[in-house]
């Protein structure tokens, strides 16, 4: 099956958004840790964007999110069918992941090392029996996880056991909070140019599932066109102020530029956006 597009079908989005998938009865516990050969094969890729030091946990508001689960191994990783996403639910400020993998080959997963899984009164994580449909309309089985997640945006260790009893250490992490559809507040904050200009914080979002846009005004009238990503958009007013309609990421340094007409001649003026997901509130 070839690998999804980033960018997925609305009707694959909607299936996301109820879960991915249709949780049953959890499945049985795995036998104790043997000395057979473990069948999966070694960790061979590296995906997972390492912190440079520790920072304070990140918990976002209470709700549901589209998250990207990243992990250190393509070997390791969501189905397909859902694009290497998972849902993350949080209740009293309390984050927990649930992902559904590639097929029933992980038995349990450990929130910590290998060694630390195999010690006495370590507590296993148990998978749930998930049903994931593909974007051809094929369903399967496949092995899920409630995950806890202490903080969003930080590498964590989570370590795995197969069908033969083997335990690997694994590093993941849980990227890019999507909220549910709806229209959202939150705090964004601007850098770079000549540090005169600002933009109204906090910001109106828009989510679909699958992106959010925010609605930037700027303390000028005098620009004529923003480019995020290499698109340009254009004003979505006439008078006042300059407001621009663009995609956005929560919790990332967003390189944007702006075309300004304050000057002698125009210029084309570098900045960056940040998002705070802490502040995101609902409409």
């Amino acid at each position: 099956m070839k690998k999804m597009k980033k960018l997925v079908p609305v009707l694959l989005l909607a299936t996301l958004l109820a879960g991915c998938v249709a949780p049953a009865a959890p499945a049985a516990a795995a036998t104790p840790p043997t000395t057979m050969a473990e069948t999966l094969p070694e960790p061979t890729e590296t995906a997972v964007r390492e912190t440079e030091a520790p920072a304070p946990a990140r918990v976002l508001p209470d709700g549901c999110y589209t998250v990207d689960f990243e992990t250190d191994s393509g070997m390791f990783r969501a189905s397909e069918a859902c694009n290497g996403k998972g849902t993350l639910t949080v209740e009293n400020g309390t984050q927990t992941l649930h992902v559904s993998l590639q097929s029933k080959k992980i038995v349990n997963l450990y929130v910590g090392t290998a060694e630390d899984a195999q010690q006495s009164g370590a507590v296993w994580l148990e998978p749930t029996v998930d049903t994931v449909t593909y974007s051809d309309g094929l369903s399967e089985e496949v092995f899920g996880f409630d995950i806890p997640v202490v903080s969003v945006g930080q590498v964590f260790d989570l370590a795995i056991i197969g069908t033969k009893g083997v335990w690997y250490d694994h590093r993941v992490s849980v990227q890019n909070p999507v909220p549910q559809a709806g229209s959202y507040t939150c705090a964004v904050t601007l850098a770079g140019g000549s540090g005169r200009a600002s933009v109204a914080s906090p910001a109106e979002l828009t989510s679909d599932v699958e992106t959010l846009t925010a609605t930037i005004q700027w303390s000028s009238p005098h620009y004529s066109y923003m480019i995020v990503d290499g698109v340009q958009y254009d004003p979505i007013q006439q008078e006042g102020n300059s407001t621009f309609r663009i995609p956005v990421a929560l919790d990332a340094d967003m390189a944007v530029s702006a075309l300004t007409t304050a000057m002698s001649e125009p210029h084309l003026v570098e900045y960056t956006l940040y998002f705070d997901s802490t502040t995101l509130a609902g409409k």
